[in-house]
Order: C-alpha cells, then sequence, then structure tokens
C-alpha cells in the first residue's frame, strides 16, 4: 500500500509540474527545432525523455507528437526516436495500471470488462496487435486498459513494438511533409507530398482494418483447404424455423440452397411446440367458455372431454400445416432438400451420412432442446417434456408441472381445464420471472382461480417412482419442505441449444456460457462464411426472432461482400399464449430498472372497455411505457383477450417511430378491443393536459356568462 500510495505521489508531481511550467510549450515544433539546430544528439535525447514520460503518464497528444517528431527529425530519424519511445512509455504506462489498479478495477468492474478479459484470454498478443494497428481507442487507453488484463508485460511490449510501427510511420512520415513547405499558402500546402502524406493518414485506420482482418481470416483458415470450386452457394443445416426460412430466402435469391435436416420438416414450432401447443390450449378454451356459457344465460350440460380425440386433433392441426414445411414444397422452390446428419468437417464442407457437401456460405440452424435437470430420481418417474408431451393418449389425473415460464404457465391451464389437477412449481419468487411483478402476479392469480396449484419460490430437490406416477420433494426458503403425488410429471425449465455432434468443437467455434453460439452483429461466427441464427443463437427462443434472424443470416452470408446488416433486436413482440393473454414488445418496468432507463408508466384497465364488458371478457390492462417528456413508445405490455392480435399496433408504431399522439388521433372502430390502444394513449394525454393553456381557454369561453 506504502509503494502505491508513493508512486501516485511521483505521478501527481510530475503532472503538477508539467502543468505549473507548462509543460506544453516544451513538447512544441518550435522548441525542439531550436534546440535541434544547436545541440541536434541532445534535441533526440530531450525529445525521446518527453516522449516516454508524457505517454508513461498518459498525457493524450501521442499523435501530435508523433507529428512533431517528423516535422522535426525527419521521416527514419523521427521513425526510430518515436517507435521506442512509445513502446517503452506505453509499458511503463501499462505497468502503473497493472500496480495501481488492475486487482481494484477487476474486482469491482469483472463485467464491464468481459470483453477485452475474453480477447486477452483468447488471442492474447493478437488481439493486442488488432488493437494496436487499428485505432479504435486512443493510444493511452489501450495503455491503461491492456494494464489490467492478465496480459504479460513482455508480451505488451514487443507486440506494441510491432503493432504501432505502421502507424509510427505514417503519422511520422506526415509531420516530415509538413516541415518540407516552405511557405503555409496554398501553393505552398497542395504539394503532392503533403496531400498523399494526409489521404495515407486518412485512410490508414481502413487500411489498417483490411489488413487486420485478412491476418485474422489466414490464421483462422490456415488449418484447412478451400475447394476451387462448390457443390451449392449455401448450405442450411437444419429445417426447423429459422432453417426453412434461410433456405427460402436464399432460393428467392436465386442462390443454389442445400437444406439439410436429420429428423422432421418443420422443427419444434411444427412438430412439437407452437402448432400443437396451440391446437392443445384451444380446445382447454372451449372448455372454459362451456363453463362460463351460464354467465350469458345460456344452459348446458356438463361437456366431458374426449382427450385420445383432442390429442387426435392436435396432430390433424399439424399434418394439415406439414405441406407448408414440406420436401416437396421446398424441393419446387427449388431448394435441394437432403435427409440425415450433417457435421462441420472443415468452413466449407459439410458430411451427411459419408456423403460431403462443399458450400461458400453455411448456416447453422440446428435449434433447441429441452432441459432436463440432473435431480435425483426425475429419470426413474418417465418425466414428459415439451417433445414427448404429444404423444400422451391418457389425461394425467394429477399433473406436476416443473417450471412456470410461458409454456410451464399456458400447459398448466390447459391440463386443469382439460380435467388435470395441475400442480405448478417455479423455483423464482414468481411465475414469468422476466415479466413485471404484478403482470406475474396477475397471471398467478388467474391460474388459482381456475384451480391450479401454483407453489413459487419452491425447488425440486428429490422424485420417488411409484406404482403410478411418483412423488417430489419441494424445498424453499421461506416455508415448509413439500411433498407432493403426481402421476405425471413434466418439465418445462427452459431450452438449451442444439451445438453437440455438428462438428462446432472440431472447428472451435466458441459458445457462450448459456450454451449458445457465439456470432457477431452480423451473425457471423467466428468464421465469417458460417454464420448462425434462431435457438442456436438467441437470445430470444420464439419462431417469429427465428425467422427475423434467418433474412440477416442469409443476405449477410450471400451478399455481405457488398452490403451487411446489423441484427435489429429493438422490436420483437413476445406473447404468452394464456388466457388471458400476454404480449409485450420494447421494454418493461423490470428491463427498464435494470437497464437505469427513465420511462413513465401509463396503464389502462380493461375493465373499462365496452367491447370487453360485452364479451363477458374484462380481466386484464394495456400498459405503454415512453420516455420522459416525450410520447415516444419505449414498451408495451398487454395483459387481456388476443393480446397477441393488440401488441402487433405498438409493433408497428415503434418500427416507425410513431409516438402516442399519433395513437390518440387514430379513428378506430366501435366496439372493438383495439379501442383500448387509443384509450391508453388518452390517460397518458390526459396526463400531459396543459393546465395554464386550458385556464386561458376557460376565461376565453365564459368571458359572455352570466
Amino acid at each position: 500500500m506504502i509503494k502505491k500510495i508513493a508512486l501516485l505521489l511521483v505521478i501527481g508531481c510530475l503532472l503538477w509540474a508539467y502543468f505549473t511550467f507548462d509543460g506544453q510549450r516544451y513538447l512544441s515544433v518550435d522548441f525542439f527545432r531550436e534546440l535541434y539546430n544547436q545541440q541536434p544528439l541532445l534535441t533526440a535525447a530531450v525529445y525521446f525523455c518527453a516522449y516516454v514520460v508524457a505517454t508513461a503518464l498518459s498525457i493524450p497528444g501521442a499523435a501530435l507528437l508523433t507529428i512533431i517528431g517528423g516535422m522535426v527529425f525527419g521521416l527514419w530519424t523521427g521513425t526510430l526516436l518515436v517507435s521506442f519511445a512509445s513502446s517503452l512509455g506505453a509499458t511503463l504506462a501499462f505497468l502503473v495500471s497493472r500496480f495501481l489498479l488492475r486487482d481494484w478495477v477487476q474486482d469491482k468492474f469483472s463485467g464491464h470488462l468481459k470483453t477485452l478479459n475474453e480477447g486477452v484470454e483468447k488471442q492474447g498478443g493478437f488481439y493486442l496487435f488488432g488493437l494496436r494497428l487499428i485505432p479504435l481507442f486512443p493510444f493511452w487507453m489501450i495503455n491503461l486498459l491492456m494494464g489490467l488484463t492478465p496480459i504479460k508485460a513482455s508480451t505488451f511490449y514487443w507486440v506494441s513494438q510491432l503493432g504501432m510501427l505502421a502507424g509510427t510511420l505514417v503519422y511520422v512520415n506526415a509531420g516530415a511533409s509538413l516541415s518540407n513547405i516552405e511557405e503555409f499558402s496554398a501553393a505552398g500546402i497542395l504539394t503532392p507530398a503533403v496531400i498523399s502524406s494526409f489521404v495515407l493518414l486518412a485512410l490508414f485506420p481502413f487500411l489498417a482494418r483490411a489488413i487486420m482482418r485478412k491476418l485474422e481470416q489466414r490464421k483462422l483458415y490456415r488449418s484447412y483447404q478451400k475447394p476451387k470450386k462448390f457443390d451449392t452457394n449455401l448450405i442450411v443445416i437444419g429445417a426447423g424455423s429459422a432453417g426453412l426460412v434461410s433456405a427460402y430466402i436464399g432460393a428467392t435469391l436465386k442462390a443454389k440452397v442445400t437444406l439439410i435436416e436429420k429428423a422432421q420438416m418443420g422443427g419444434d414450432c411444427l412438430n412439437t411446440g407452437c402448432v400443437p401447443s396451440k391446437a392443445l390450449i384451444r380446445a382447454a378454451k372451449s372448455m372454459a367458455e362451456i363453463k362460463k356459457a351460464s354467465q350469458l344465460g345460456i344452459n348446458v350440460a356438463a361437456p366431458e372431454v374426449d382427450f385420445p380425440k383432442v390429442m387426435g386433433r392436435v396432430q390433424e392441426v399439424i399434418k394439415t400445416i406439414e405441406p407448408h414445411d414440406s420436401v416437396e414444397r421446398y424441393t419446387g422452390l427449388g431448394v435441394d432438400c437432403v435427409s440425415g446428419h450433417a457435421k462441420l468437417i472443415s468452413p466449407w464442407v459439410v458430411e451427411v451420412d459419408g456423403q460431403q457437401i462443399s458450400a461458400e456460405k453455411i448456416i447453422l440452424a440446428t435449434g433447441a432442446r429441452p432441459i432436463v435437470p440432473p435431480i435425483p430420481g426425475l429419470d426413474q418417474v418417465d418425466p414428459l417434456t415439451s417433445e414427448n408431451l404429444w404423444q400422451l393418449d391418457k389425461l394425467p389425473p394429477r399433473l406436476l408441472i416443473v417450471g412456470g415460464g410461458a409454456i410451464g404457465c399456458e400447459l398448466a391451464q390447459a391440463f386443469q381445464r382439460l380435467g388435470s389437477q395441475v400442480t405448478l412449481v417455479e423455483m423464482q419468487s414468481q411465475l414469468l420471472p422476466r415479466d413485471d411483478h404484478h403482470v406475474a402476479s396477475f397471471m398467478a392469480d388467474c391460474l388459482s382461480e381456475e384451480g391450479v396449484q401454483v407453489l413459487t419460490g419452491y425447488a425440486a430437490k428429490k422424485f420417488v417412482s411409484a406404482a403410478e406416477g411418483g412423488s417430489v420433494s419441494l424445498s424453499s426458503e421461506g416455508a415448509e419442505d413439500l411433498e407432493i403425488a403426481f402421476d405425471r410429471v413434466l418439465v418445462a425449465i427452459g431450452r438449451a441449444a442444439n451445438t453437440s455432434g455438428f462438428g462446432l468443437e472440431d472447428l472451435g467455434i466458441p459458445l457462450h456460457a448459456n450454451g449458445t453460439v457465439v456470432t457477431d452483429e452480423y451473425l457471423r461466427t467466428c468464421y465469417p462464411n458460417i454464420l448462425a441464427c434462431g435457438d442456436l443463437v438467441g437470445p430470444y427462443q420464439l419462431t417469429h426472432a427465428a425467422s427475423h434472424q434467418a433474412w440477416y443470416a442469409v443476405v449477410n452470408g450471400l451478399l455481405g461482400s457488398f452490403k451487411k446488416f446489423r441484427v435489429d433486436y429493438r422490436v420483437i413482440p413476445q406473447v404468452i399464449f394464456t388466457d388471458p393473454q400476454i404480449a409485450r414488445v420494447g421494454l418493461n418496468e423490470r428491463e427498464a430498472a435494470a437497464q437505469g432507463i427513465d420511462v413513465e408508466v401509463t396503464q389502462y384497465d380493461l375493465s373499462d372497455l365496452d367491447r370487453a364488458i360485452a364479451d363477458n371478457d374484462a380481466k386484464g390492462f394495456v400498459k405503454v411505457l415512453n420516455a420522459p417528456g416525450s410520447d415516444r413508445i419505449l414498451g408495451a405490455t398487454i395483459v387481456g383477450p388476443q393480446a397477441g392480435e393488440l401488441v402487433s399496433e405498438f409493433v408497428i408504431a415503434m418500427k416507425n417511430g410513431m409516438g402516442l399522439n399519433k395513437m390518440l388521433s387514430t379513428i378506430y372502430s366501435y366496439p372493438t378491443l383495439s379501442e383500448a390502444n387509443r384509450f391508453v394513449a388518452g390517460e397518458w394525454k390526459r396526463k400531459h393536459v396543459p393546465e395554464k393553456l386550458l385556464g386561458i381557454l376557460r376565461r376565453y369561453l365564459h368571458r359572455n356568462l352570466r
């Protein structure tokens, strides 16, 4: 600690002396030129030391000092002095940063330094070389930041010495060209030498970036032989939502596309996800409507559920939609559909059951699978997941659902309505952990009213099998442990990306901590010709998000040499198909608070909406978040009937920059549910009524009244 204080005092004294005695005067061209005319060697020594001290103290202005070196010493001597002085000074600044700050900063801000730490850990000197060659960050900032990382000081020095050489030459050359100007006039300045020097100075960042890109690609691809000719333009691995859209767009762009799928066309959405679950939910909703018919004055006998017939219709719905995603349709579009397991064996070659297919571009769209946690005894009770649930032919009298996310809530309500006694367990303190607390609480109340036993804050610790079904031990920090018996258990705690067995490990394609593939903002993996989209990438495990990403993956893959597009995640709607539905787009209050974004919240309750009252379905609300002092919409959450349809208006408004004022001025049909969107805009407007102006207007209108 004493050493650190002493070092800080020394640095403080040096900085005080620099500003007190006008140190900038001694770093000027006139000072060095005057000294150089008298004593050249002393001038070089003074310049060298001044450069080292200035960079060691992290005083901004290295570029100016470098140009001065060129103006005073010329190209070659200036380059020699600057090259070694800058590297030595940078290393001293690096060591100061490491000695004084590294432990404290890494401890306090490890999350913010994650990208930098990962870059240094994976690529070490090459990562630093890229920062040095491409001046994205100021020279002094790189010195300080790298001191906070685990890179060796010796590596830092020699990489800096080499990496800064090109930039040093460019800046010193600019200074040397300026020194040759005999008179500062248009004719004197606009000489070929000066103009070319400054053109090179302007182009240097772009040239350096291109060089670095070539070096990175050469390093990355050096272990593989690129085919001279390819079998196809584009290989798409996976025929789920992301893969099908990728193949469709590729074929639309007239590329030769090969689509590889080892299982069923349509992926999870068609076969085990969106389509079957919504068909089941529709059957369950019919039961709920029949039971509520007496509230509308219609008396009906108690309905009975024919569960095998319900599940039979689910399969019929799948078969009806199946042609949309079929091999026949995509073959007709010009896509070559291949059945089999695909594995990458090089950045351009995929092996499918022994057959090798080459393509210039490859898109990974392998999707995700349900997570089955390693809870003791779970494998002994034949757990259901969203994949094998649809083979059920008997309604479970007692159904335990582990996981209170979107899938868990949807299926809990559906099976409760169809006749199961459902227990829904969520280890977090609320259902729907990503949603606002009052939204989750609203849904918990709805499920409880229908008979679902909702247990939040409980974790499943152990399963025990029985002759029929089994039991689970649940523990909670704030309550007594519970023992719940069940006939079947459904696990719905989330989904994990499918990355194993496709050759990603062999090629060294990195993954995030959650198992999804690492891509850049253009959906390119570490190999620029291999892109990824859908659940394999995240962050949204949604069919429409996968389709959205697929467009970017295909266009950036096939046309990226001409124009690339960053994926736009700003306006992606999400819908939970419970009853009432929950739909949202943009920020909710939880996310706004986590990101430190100030928002204004306006809410309109559907209990006041005429159409909802007439439909006997007046439960829910519309909530809008906007920027304070503006009508700009930052997010919207709708809880109520047809929320998934109603949220589309907010999606369009946010996408096209429309505010609440324009929604308020729009004419809506009466009576409709969509009026709720205008009414929430009206609630916002009422909070922003100009009271002073209305007071003046009132006095004007009442001026002739008695």
